[in-house]
């Protein structure tokens, strides 16, 4: 008698397995001249989590969040305004750097089933739509942060368990790599946004604090990376249970 053998299903090792080597796909590719072009949905939300990190910090330390902005180039501003201190100040440059990689660690940290997966997507979902009539003020980052909240609410909602906790994770991975994508600007003095000569993340705090740009990004560097590693061992922590 011929017995068919039923497929069998994915599981949290593999899921694990998966995880690892979408991140290290993702930071080759974010490294090659054209990457952050091949991977535009995740550099775009990479952008965004950089600067509602800065939006986010500058409401902690007590001042006021203007506007973000989210170009279709890539790039995007975050616009407050304020009087803060220069420890403040220095909080608010490093919001953008290590804000995302403290969201991503989160829910890496809190996706412990394929129930809380789902819920989280929603919940991301939601904090979307809120950042876009809160502060997201020009039409293009409106319409793709409304439409990448709309794919998390459906994905939440009809993605099988595999799949959803795969998403969550990625969705993780990414925040959590953000500042990999601008490794180069983290090591800089600054650089030129549509035309305006800026200075970088790490030389604001180096301005506002004391020793030079390159400490502060080694540092920011040192602490992304550290979360990052956070992250994964949890989620490998899960698959060996």
């Amino acid at each position: 008698r011929r017995h068919s053998k039923m497929p069998m299903a994915p599981t949290p090792a593999s899921a694990s397995l998966g995880l690892l080597l979408a991140v290290a796909t993702i930071v080759v590719a974010w490294q090659l001249p054209y990457g952050p072009q091949a991977l535009y949905p995740l550099s775009l939300l990479a952008t965004f989590a950089h600067e509602m990190g800065h939006g986010l910090a500058t409401l902690l330390v007590g001042e006021h969040f203007d506007r973000l902005l989210l170009h279709a180039d890539g790039s995007g501003l975050a616009e407050w305004r304020g009087n803060p201190s220069r420890l403040a100040r220095a909080a608010i440059a490093a919001g953008g750097l290590l804000g995302p990689s403290a969201a991503g660690v989160a829910l890496l940290l809190l996706a412990g089933s394929p129930r809380r997966a789902r819920a989280l997507l929603g919940v991301f979902a939601a904090a979307l739509v809120f950042c876009v009539f809160m502060w997201v003020r020009n039409p293009f980052g409106m319409a793709f942060l409304l439409a990448t909240a709309a794919v998390f609410a459906a994905a939440g909602r009809w993605l099988g368990d595999f799949a959803a906790t795969f998403l969550l994770n990625l969705l993780a991975a990414v925040l959590c790599l953000s500042w990999f994508r601008d490794l180069d600007y983290m090591f800089s003095a600054g650089t030129v946004v549509a035309g305006v000569a800026r200075p970088s993340d790490s030389a604001a705090i180096a301005d506002a604090l004391w020793l030079p740009y390159w400490f502060w990004g080694a540092l920011a560097a040192a602490l992304s990376l550290a979360l990052l590693v956070l992250g994964l061992w949890a989620v490998a922590r899960r698959a060996r249970a």
